[in-house]
């Protein structure tokens, strides 16, 4: 594949857009367990490769291609599909098996830096935030939320734009950066759940010790002087095992918990 686009370029601003709408409509829609998200991929860029290929082979042809596996972290997909139209673009039927192995080979540390900031990072800070804020009956809460995912969407559109454009050069150039940029974006992660579970997680221990005149109650007096939200702290620690051990799916853990709670808070043993 030659290094530089050709000048003439095929594809508009409105091809474009056209082409991330359809994918980001489709998303996971359909899914399936031969070739993943191969479907949704076609549906998204079946218009704009239909500019790209006037020849009817060439265009099945890529369409094929397209068809074959490809899962990553949908908004982190519009990088490598818009650099795979970019791609064909420049060099039409020869570039087909080059996008398939470009695709296939970045699809993955794509994916590890999506499914940490996009899956993962950006839905706990920026959820959290606004489901705190509802929690306290402040109506800022769901504007902060509504406002973020309308900003998010516009910037998934900018993403398939910058991989038409630069997205070769961006991937390549960032390859063995990801790596560095996923454990950095986790460890953060994992700080903000951290930092919420005093605030969020609210259960203690309602239990007075009492012995003629002296009360000690057990949440204030003992367990608050060990560490602060120290129960909150143990019962996210035992949640996260059960959902590592991968022996309970998460609504069974939610019933545990919630079957959990209900014979502790009739005993009097934990409360909120």
């Amino acid at each position: 594949m030659s290094n530089e686009l050709k000048t003439t370029e095929k594809l508009t601003k409105k091809d474009i857009n056209n082409a991330a709408l359809r994918y980001m409509f489709m998303a996971c829609n359909t899914f399936n367990y031969e070739n993943q998200q191969g479907p949704t991929v076609v549906y998204g860029l079946n218009k704009a490769l239909r500019k790209i290929h006037p020849d009817d082979k060439d265009y099945q042809a890529s369409l094929n291609s397209h068809f074959n596996y490809f899962n990553t972290t949908t908004p982190m997909a519009n990088i490598l599909l818009g650099a795979s139209l970019a791609m064909e673009e420049a060099d039409g039927a020869e570039a087909i098996d080059t996008v398939q192995n470009f695709k296939t080979g970045m699809m993955g540390p794509l994916a590890g830096v999506g499914d940490t900031s996009i899956w993962v990072l950006y839905p706990t800070i920026m959820g959290s935030i606004a489901g705190y804020l509802g929690l306290q009956g402040n109506p800022i809460g769901a504007i902060i939320w509504l406002v973020c995912n309308f900003l998010f969407l516009l910037f998934r559109f900018k993403l398939f734009h910058i991989g038409h454009t630069s997205g070769i050069k961006l991937v390549t150039a960032l390859d063995d950066k990801l790596s560095v940029f996923t454990e950095a974006a986790s460890i953060m992660g994992l700080t903000v759940v951290g930092a919420l579970i005093p605030s969020v997680v609210q259960v203690n221990v309602p239990i007075t010790f009492k012995t003629g005149k002296v009360k000690l109650p057990i949440q204030s007096e003992i367990l608050d002087k060990i560490m602060p939200a120290l129960i909150p702290a143990v019962l996210t620690f035992v949640i996260y095992k059960l959902i590592a051990s991968k022996k309970f799916s998460t609504t069974q853990i939610i019933f545990i918990i919630i079957a959990f709670a209900l014979v502790c808070s009739f005993f009097g043993i934990l409360g909120v």
